[in-house]
Order: C-alpha cells, then structure tokens, then sequence
C-alpha cells in the first residue's frame, strides 16, 4: 500500500480568508474518493484555528494500492481540477508532499 501525505499553505484570496479557502478546498476533496476510482482511502483535514499560523492549513491523506494507482489519481480529471483550485488559493512554496509504502 501507497500513503500519499500532500499539505498545502493558502492564502486569502478574493475576500476569502485562507481559512474559508481550505474549507471550500475540502468540500472539493471530499468529492474525489467517489470520483477516482485508485483511492482506497481518503481524509481532508484542516488545521485548527488554535495552531500557529506557520502551520499547513490543510492536508490530503489517502491510501492507494501501489504506485499506479496513485499516478492515477494525480492524472485523473477530477484531481487536475481540484489541482488546478488548489495553485489559485496555495502560498507560493506552499506544498508539501511525501508518499511511502506499508
């Protein structure tokens, strides 16, 4: 099994907060497990408004079988377009990824 770790930092945009964007971010991800079919598992976790500021806002944490199934998923239409929200809301050097297997 594949564990991909993604977190993003955002910024206000629009007269959104940075908060408002990760929570419109995971109203969009919370879609994707029934929309991509490699996803096994799937949370979207948003960061405490008690955190420090410095913290990530938000992170993807979800499960595929293999290697495959997660370039699936990144190559996916449904995830390019949650990508593609994501760069428009993100701080410049705001992302941070790791996948490993268990």
């Amino acid at each position: 099994m594949i564990k991909h770790i993604v977190m993003f930092r955002l910024k206000a945009t629009e007269g959104k907060t940075a908060r408002e964007n990760a929570l419109a971010a995971k109203e969009l991800a919370d879609k994707l497990p029934s929309l991509v079919p490699t996803i096994r598992k799937m949370e979207t976790v948003i960061n405490s408004e008690d955190a420090p500021d410095s913290n990530f806002h938000i992170a993807l944490i979800c499960d595929f079988d293999d290697m495959k199934g997660l370039d699936e998923y990144q190559n996916h239409p449904e995830h390019k377009k949650f990508g593609a929200f994501i760069a428009g809301i993100k701080e410049e050097g705001g992302r941070a990824c790791i996948d490993y297997e268990y």
